[in-house]
């Protein structure tokens, strides 16, 4: 099974391991929405319209009279959206939201099926390049959303595949650009600061796959604005 093919079947799966979410009466902030909004988002969730699933994506929270529920219920259509490339709304915003809705502390298997996710993205993300979603958001977002950045840059380490490392050397250029790496966060909120590991993977992990002389200029620009020359090289 391919990684796509992958992603694909853990997409299915949390649809069925969400199937027990209930319906139940929709109810929110009336100016922003009309009452056939929240008629349709109290209905069957495969029948909910793409642009009102969209609009629950990214609405912040007192919107909704009971917001962890009713994201709860919808994160299948909203990952599958957003996985797909159908669903417009910012990668971080969607990770800000999932923690606002407490997603790590529903049901283990909802949050099981959510994480493969995350893994299948990952993995499908990085075997295909270009790819439907650059690397750096799909990093974001299951960084944010999941509170751990390491483990992800360790699945990009042990992929040592052409895909693979075009988006490394795609990705050294984005966040070598007015050295973003030394103050990067990751989440709409930035709820993550990634800059330290971020840099010890760039300058050990994958330095001699990440072919850019810019990263000993980085190591340079480091010493000189700690003021000293300690900096670990590989």
């Amino acid at each position: 099974m391919s990684p796509q093919q992958e992603l694909m079947s853990a997409l299915d799966v949390l649809e069925r391991v969400f199937a027990g979410e209930e319906a139940f009466r929709v109810e929110g902030c009336t100016y922003c929405y009309a009452e056939r909004d929240f008629v349709e988002l109290s209905g069957a969730v495969e029948l909910i319209p793409e642009d009102l699933v969209s609009a629950v994506s990214s609405e912040v929270a007192d919107h909704w009279d009971e917001f962890p529920r009713l994201y709860r219920r919808l994160t299948p259509r909203i990952l599958r959206g957003v996985v797909t490339g159908r669903l417009h709304t910012d990668e971080e915003l969607i990770a800000t939201r999932l923690l606002e809705a407490g997603w790590t502390a529903w049901d283990p298997p909802l949050v099981g099926a959510v994480r493969e996710v995350w893994a299948a993205w990952w993995r499908a993300t990085l075997a295909t390049h270009p790819s439907a979603a650059k690397p750096r958001k799909v990093l974001a977002l299951v960084t944010a959303a999941t509170g751990e950045l390491r483990p992800w840059l360790d699945v990009w380490t042990a992929t040592r595949t052409p895909a693979a490392d075009a988006h490394l050397a795609d990705f050294v250029h984005d966040v070598l650009f007015e050295y973003q790496v030394t103050d990067l966060h990751m989440g709409f909120h930035d709820e993550y600061h990634a800059t330290p590991e971020l840099l010890d993977w760039l300058l050990n992990d994958v330095r001699e796959r990440a072919d850019d002389i810019r990263l000993d200029d980085l190591v340079e620009y480091l010493a000189y604005s700690a003021g000293e020359s300690d900096v670990r090289q590989p």
